[in-house]
C-alpha cells in the first residue's frame, strides 16, 4: 500500500545533493497499456499525450531507504490541491518499491483519474492556474536518519574559479538553449492539460517522515502535449509511429483466446 505522509522538516541544515535519481518515473495511457516515451528536446523530457485518454504515473524507489514523493500535476499537488511546493505532502515510498497514481487524491480511500483534456478543461485552468499546464513533476525526499557530516571548505582559489564557473554558466546555458531552439520549430501554445476525471478506489495510509533537508534530492519534471503539438515543434517527427492505431502487422493481434462459435 502507498502511504501518505504531512512531513515535518528536521531541523538540521543539509549535506550537498546527491545527483543519483533515487526515484524513477514514467507515465502509462490506461486506456492502451502503453508506457509513453519519452523524447529529450529543447533541455525537457516530452511524452504524447492523447487526448480524453485516462493515465497513471508510476514511480519506482530505486533505493534501500523510504523517501518522500511530492507529486505536481500541472503545478498543482496531487495529493492537497494546493498550488505545488517541495515542502507539501506527498507519498512515502518503502524501498524499492514501485506504485501507479491514477489521479487526484480525493481522500485516503479514492481519487479523481487523471485524463488528458483540452487546456481549458484541465483542472489547473478550471481552478484559475493554467500557467503551468503541461508538466508533470516529483520532488523527492530522503529521511532523516543520522548527523550530516560537513566537508571542509574550500580553498580561497577553488572558491574563486567555483564563482567564476558560476557566473559563465548563465551565459552557457543560454547560448546552449538558442542553439537548441534553432534545431526545431516554434514553440507552440500549450494544447492539452490534466483533468479532474471519474472517482476511483485507491486506498493509501498515512505515516510520519522527517526529511533530511528543506531542499529535495531529485526534482524531475516531464512536459506533455498531444502529438501534433509536439510534431509542429519538431520534438516528433511527422511519421511518428503509433502502435494502437497502426494497420501493420502485429505478432500479437489479439489479447486473449475467444470463445468457439455457439459457446
Amino acid at each position: 500500500m502507498t502511504t501518505l505522509a504531512f512531513a515535518a522538516l528536521a531541523t538540521s541544515a543539509c549535506g550537498p545533493l546527491d545527483a543519483r535519481p533515487l526515484v524513477g518515473i514514467d507515465v502509462i495511457d490506461r486506456d492502451t497499456g502503453q508506457w509513453l516515451p519519452e523524447v529529450h528536446a529543447r533541455g525537457s523530457d516530452w511524452i504524447p499525450g492523447d487526448p480524453g485518454h485516462r493515465y497513471s504515473v508510476r514511480l519506482s524507489n530505486n533505493s534501500g531507504e523510504r523517501v518522500l514523493v511530492v507529486l505536481s500535476v500541472d503545478g498543482v499537488n496531487a495529493v492537497t490541491g494546493e498550488t505545488a511546493s517541495p515542502s507539501q505532502a506527498g507519498y512515502v515510498l518503502a524501498p524499492w518499491q514501485s506504485t501507479e497514481i491514477a489521479g487526484w487524491r480525493k481522500s485516503l480511500d479514492d481519487v479523481a483519474q487523471f485524463y488528458f483534456t483540452d487546456l481549458p478543461d484541465s483542472y489547473a485552468a478550471r481552478t484559475g492556474r493554467p500557467d503551468n499546464v503541461g508538466v508533470i513533476g516529483i520532488a523527492v525526499f530522503r529521511e532523516r536518519q543520522r548527523p550530516i557530516v560537513y566537508p571542509m571548505p574550500a580553498p580561497p582559489v577553488a572558491n574563486e574559479q567555483r564563482a567564476m564557473d558560476k557566473a559563465a554558466a548563465p551565459s552557457a546555458a543560454r547560448e546552449a538553449s538558442a542553439a537548441a531552439d534553432s534545431a526545431y520549430g516554434a514553440m507552440q501554445p500549450q494544447r492539452i492539460g490534466t483533468g479532474h476525471g471519474a472517482r476511483e478506489w485507491s486506498p493509501v495510509g498515512q505515516t510520519t517522515f522527517e526529511r533530511a533537508s528543506s531542499r529535495p534530492s531529485q526534482v524531475t519534471q516531464l512536459r506533455y502535449d498531444d502529438r501534433d503539438a509536439l510534431v509542429a515543434m519538431g520534438i516528433l517527427p511527422r511519421n511518428a509511429w503509433r502502435y494502437a492505431n497502426d494497420d501493420a502487422p502485429r505478432a500479437f493481434p489479439n489479447g486473449f483466446v475467444a470463445d468457439p462459435p455457439n459457446w
